[in-house]
């Protein structure tokens, strides 16, 4: 991988001469927990309006008690998967952060966590 193609990393400077150089590394961790925790708290949200739709499905008699409990398990399965890719702390974290800049930053869809749980189910 060329250097103009590597991820850009969350928390570095661009000198006059093109070269990227870390800022305070206390300041980039602070920015990447910040930037993972927004992702990781707008993602669960998502996840969480599939679960009050199931309950809704249910009061309204269109899908029974089972099937909800299958929504629930795939829910706690892709919020795993979540918890897992935004890390739990540490370097992890820093990945996260990156990974969510470089796909942002190159209009590339981040994962879909819902079907990604379906995905792993059937497999």
């Amino acid at each position: 991988m060329k250097r103009s193609d590597a991820p850009p990393r969350v928390g570095r400077v661009s000198d006059d001469d093109g070269s990227d150089r870390p800022i305070d590394e206390k300041a980039e961790r602070r920015a990447a927990r910040e930037l993972v925790a927004a992702y990781h708290q707008e993602q669960l949200r998502g996840l969480l309006e599939h679960v009050r739709r199931g309950f809704a499905q249910l009061d309204a008699r269109e899908i029974d008690e089972f099937e909800l409990d299958e929504l629930v398990h795939r829910y706690k399965k892709a919020a795993a998967k979540l918890w897992a890719f935004c890390g739990a702390g540490g370097g992890r974290q820093l990945d996260a952060a990156n990974a969510i800049t470089y796909l942002r930053e190159r209009q590339q869809e981040l994962p879909d966590w819902w079907n990604e749980a379906a995905r792993s189910r059937r497999a």
